[in-house]
């Protein structure tokens, strides 16, 4: 027995050590992040109530904007991977150019129609009088920097199919030291006020995209890979991008139905969900560093050929998202006491935010599930199946969402859906995963 272990132990250590390899690095990215809009809120705060009105309105709008197209990481990423598993790393590289080149037309795109239709995306979210100016401002000079965004959406995903997830930490973090330096240079030295933060942003979103075309670039002329655009593999990147944009869409629409019932509850319910969402959002981070170094690795292993090795990778992944996910449940409940009231004084807001944080603790092993197999899924290049299964999910969620106003059970019955869908979400990927339909081997799907 233990002749026959010893294989199966090597192989778990050399899985254990590409994922944290690939999942720490990942993470730390992720995390830098939401750290732009923080360091934006700090800064514009202490104009006033209303630019902070306004940046609040204007950062939702371009991050929703944003978020939307995250399947130029997603895609880029599985696709690239794919081909360097086959050993054509020129391939490969060409491959990201073209989730490069959509990432920049798409953001022209989008300029296109956010800049002269800002007042009006403004007005539709309900801002004051007061506060739609300062949103106006910041939304029209921060789409600027889409493009930029985009491109750094994309070219991660490039470095991500490379089995770099280093390089997009590094740019992370150098590009939230900056944009911290140029908010408070422009908006207190050069007094530019709300304006001064937008342009500090898009400055700093720009040196990012710049950093990160330098090393793709460079990449590119090592292994002859061509830097024109290419009308028909840019054409494949969209197609391949569609069903994930239908699976972002999707999600986004249940976090939107969750809010909309929370704050139908009440003033109190819909403060607490805002803490609770928070904090599921944050955990969500760690959970989605596995899924990306579950993106990397599988496609790596398709494209090799090694079905084998895909099979046995996604194993150990949901043993790791299991006991992630526990291990950050068991830590929400120990903490819980401090966390609450970071965010509010008001006991009536902590009483009714406990039990819900306590769903959501307990729901963390099945969210460490979910996000590991939709990361091998992705990897693997299986988004049609991703949509229809998150339609799918979508459609369970919202009687159940809907009802809880009704029935009664407060915060705790909505988040009780939103583990309801998390669980649909569970199910639908492991039927896929045991399947094995997930595992069509090539440097293609």
């Amino acid at each position: 027995m233990t002749q026959a272990s010893a294989p199966t132990r090597a192989i778990r250590r050399r899985h254990d050590r590409e994922i944290v390899a690939l999942a720490v690095p990942a993470f730390g990215a992720l995390v830098a992040e939401p750290l732009f809009l923080m360091v934006d809120t700090a800064v514009v705060g202490h104009l006033g109530t209303a630019q902070l009105a306004g940046l609040g309105i204007a950062s939702a709008l371009l991050v929703t904007a944003v978020s939307v197209f995250v399947f130029l990481a997603y895609a880029t990423t599985a696709a690239v991977a794919r081909r360097v598993g086959a050993g054509d790393l020129r391939a490969a590289i060409r491959q990201g150019m073209d989730g490069i080149w959509l990432a920049l037309l798409l953001g022209t795109a989008v300029i296109a129609v956010v800049t002269p239709a800002a007042p009006t995306l403004v007005s539709l979210f309900g801002a004051s009088d007061t506060a739609a100016p300062y949103a106006t401002t910041y939304l029209r000079i921060s789409a600027l920097g889409i493009p930029a965004m985009l491109v750094v959406l994309a070219a991660t995903g490039v470095l991500r199919g490379l089995q770099d997830t280093k390089t997009p930490l590094y740019v992370a973090v150098a590009g939230f030291v900056a944009n911290g330096a140029l908010n408070a240079a422009l908006v207190y030295g050069a007094d530019l006020g709300i304006a001064g933060s937008a342009w500090g942003t898009v400055i700093a979103q720009c040196g990012m995209a710049a950093a990160y075309l330098w090393v793709v670039i460079r990449g590119a002329r090592r292994h002859g890979a061509s830097l024109r655009p290419d009308a028909a593999g840019i054409r494949a990147s969209a197609q391949a991008g569609v069903p994930l944009l239908v699976r972002t869409l999707s999600l986004r629409a249940i976090l939107m139905i969750a809010t909309a019932v929370a704050a139908r509850l009440g003033d109190v319910e819909i403060a607490a969900h805002q803490i609770i969402l928070s904090l599921w959002s944050l955990l969500a981070f760690a959970l989605d560093a596995i899924a990306i170094a579950g993106q990397a690795i599988i496609g790596r292993h398709l494209g090799a050929g090694d079905a084998q090795g895909a099979r046995e990778a996604c194993r150990r992944m949901v043993q790791w998202g299991i006991a992630t996910g526990a291990v950050l449940g068991f830590l929400v409940i120990v903490a819980r006491p401090l966390f609450i009231p970071l965010f509010t004084g008001d006991p009536a807001v902590e009483d009714t935010a406990l039990p819900a944080l306590i769903v959501v603790a307990l729901a963390q092993p099945i969210s460490g599930i979910v996000f590991v197999l939709d990361g091998v899924l992705m990897g693997a290049g299986d988004g049609p199946y991703l949509a229809r299964a998150m339609l799918l999910t979508l459609a369970v969620f919202v009687p159940a969402a809907l009802f809880v106003p009704t029935f009664g059970g407060g915060l705790t019955a909505l988040w009780g859906a939103m583990t309801l869908m998390m669980a649909t979400r569970m199910i639908t990927l492991w039927l896929r995963s045991r399947s094995g339909r997930w595992i069509v081997i090539g440097a293609t799907r």
